[in-house]
């Protein structure tokens, strides 16, 4: 059984004050959340958000991570440095890098190596625009997508490793997929890693991420594929986040 997990995306939001009311909150419904719980603040927040939730049942994760291990790279972190202040987890090819920042394929599977090196756990995001999706490539998209990542990782690494189908056509739009829209993709995803590896595909969690709310939760993550969500708006408010980690049960 794959146990849930649900990843708040915090983006480029927050404040030290606001922060800390909104892990007070996690830290206080923690213990009674029925999945695995991460969030994922802004770089500069990563080692006092780490510290308020050291003794929580809370992971920290990052929300990108530097190909390169170090060197001359003015404004990266490296996946070291990500290690070194308490992450376990970084996001790599989240839909707004690839789109805002043009991380390509083979760019995005790099940090998902890096990340893995070092002992990070990568969430690989993955998903088709709305173009693409309304001319039916949606599994070539995302087939190319994992396709350049098990190309220099393998199927093994998937092992430590969780995916998020992120439509981008309904990422901070208000819109979402239908349930079985979603299946038919996590489906997709998984048998792609399962014709690599079965057993490694069969327990590989896959996320939805595209306007998580408390609202559509429990209807997406009662889908036999959708093992949890990554949740970006909707992470930014303690009882809403909390009330999607409700829904995984």
């Amino acid at each position: 059984m794959r146990r849930p997990l649900v990843a708040g995306n915090w983006k480029m939001h927050g404040t030290r004050a606001e922060n800390t009311r909104l892990v007070e909150a996690l830290i206080e419904a923690s213990d009674e959340a029925p999945c695995d719980v991460v969030v994922c603040p802004p770089h500069v927040y990563l080692w006092e958000v780490g510290r308020q939730i050291k003794d929580a049942p809370i992971g920290l994760g990052a929300q990108t991570v530097c190909a390169e291990a170090q060197g001359a790279f003015t404004g990266e972190v490296s996946a070291a440095m990500l290690k070194d202040v308490g992450c376990q987890f970084a996001i790599v090819g989240h839909s707004e890098r690839r789109l805002l920042y043009r991380e390509d394929d083979t760019l995005v599977a790099r940090k998902f190596v890096a990340a893995h090196a070092v002992g990070l756990t990568p969430i690989l995001c993955v998903g088709e625009t709305l173009e693409e999706r309304e001319r039916g490539v949606t599994e070539e998209v995302v087939g190319r997508q994992l396709d350049a990542v098990l190309a220099v990782a393998g199927a093994t690494a998937f092992a430590r490793a969780l995916v998020a189908y992120e439509p981008v056509w309904a990422i901070g739009t208000g819109k979402n997929a239908t349930p079985d829209q979603a299946q038919a993709v996590h489906a997709f995803i998984r048998a792609r890693i399962a014709a690599r590896d079965a057993t490694i595909a069969d327990g590989l969690r896959l996320l939805y991420g595209g306007s998580v709310k408390a609202a559509n939760a429990a209807e997406l993550f009662d889908q036999p594929d959708v093992d949890g969500g990554l949740v970006g708006g909707a992470s930014l408010k303690a009882d809403e986040f909390v009330r999607i980690c409700a829904a995984a049960a």
